[in-house]
């Protein structure tokens, strides 16, 4: 395996994921929408090749030449679009002669739909993915850490020392850091032979919100308590620092989140809680400890403009 394209490479799953190719001495292109979309990244060195996930011999001629595609999706929460965009990459992968392909979910995904549109696409991009007949790897992470330090969590960690989240205060999340979901990438990757359904990835540990805030308290030296939003309140908050608006419009990505937090809140036992043993020993990856990658965060007080 010598040459990788990557679909989603300038974002921020994307990013992680191309070092830790490029570290294991791969040649990577990243398969982007819009031209010049990595030169602004940490990444501008790596060539671009136009990728539309809705036209089949744009995809073709972008995975031609390639040994492996490695990717991330957007949300579609229009699921016959994200059935498509399925289809459209399983058969590039497979006219392209793909020998790999390797997608992280971006998500805990159930073994049933749950009429949750963002979610069942998924499970139509994983069952696209199975029968393409090209060999695979499913990735699926719990929970990101990386989430914790966007715009609508960390402002109030470092001003206010209040970690808020849409988890019920039993809620155990084994959260996952991005460096060690592209690590899992890789591995899977590069392990040839290896072909499998859904490999189910988190951190060491599962953490209710209470027990993250006395990480994040630890890291950042001063009080940080947790506070239980409900679900369609983080994304009120989340719709209003972005569109200024509180209104969250159907089908929006603040509407999906409300609805899988929901749903994980609504599980006699979570659902986003796992062992990470297996994946780790399978892929020979050690997963990071939250208050390990909490060390290395940045937890200082937000400057408000004057």
């Amino acid at each position: 395996m010598k040459t990788v394209i990557v679909l989603g490479a300038p974002a921020d799953q994307g990013i992680p994921l191309v070092a830790a190719l490029k570290a294991r001495g791969l040649a990577v292109t990243a398969g982007v929408r819009r031209p010049g979309a990595m030169a602004t990244t940490v990444h501008p060195d790596v060539p671009e090749v136009a990728a539309d996930l809705f036209d089949v011999e744009s995809l073709i001629a972008a995975f031609s030449g390639q040994d492996a595609l490695a990717m991330h999706l957007p949300f579609e929460f229009d699921r016959a679009r994200a059935a498509t965009m399925g289809r459209n990459i399983a058969a590039a992968a497979r006219a392209a002669g793909l020998r790999k392909i390797v997608f992280n979910t971006s998500c805990f995904v159930a073994e049933r739909d749950l009429d949750l549109s963002a979610h069942d696409g998924r499970r139509d991009i994983e069952r696209a993915i199975h029968d393409s007949g090209v060999p695979y790897a499913v990735i699926e992470p719990m929970v990101f850490m990386d989430n914790i330090i966007r715009i609508w969590s960390r402002p109030a960690i470092v001003n206010s020392g209040i970690f808020a989240y849409p988890a019920a205060g039993t809620l155990k999340i084994s959260w996952v850091c991005l460096q060690d979901v592209a690590a899992y990438m890789v591995s899977a990757l590069l392990h040839e032979d290896l072909i499998a359904d859904r490999i189910a990835v988190g951190g060491p540990e599962a953490l209710t919100g209470a027990e993250v805030a006395e990480r994040l308290s630890v890291a950042a030296g001063r009080p940080v308590r947790f506070q239980s939003l409900s679900p369609d309140e983080f994304a009120a908050r989340m719709s209003e620092l972005v569109t200024g608006s509180r209104d969250v419009q159907p089908f929006s990505i603040y509407d999906g989140m409300a609805k899988f937090y929901r749903w994980y809140n609504d599980q006699p036992v979570s659902p986003v809680a796992l062992d990470a043993v297996p994946a780790a020993r399978l892929l020979g990856v050690t997963p990071t400890s939250f208050a390990d990658w909490a060390k290395r965060q940045d937890w200082s007080p937000v400057k408000v403009p004057a």
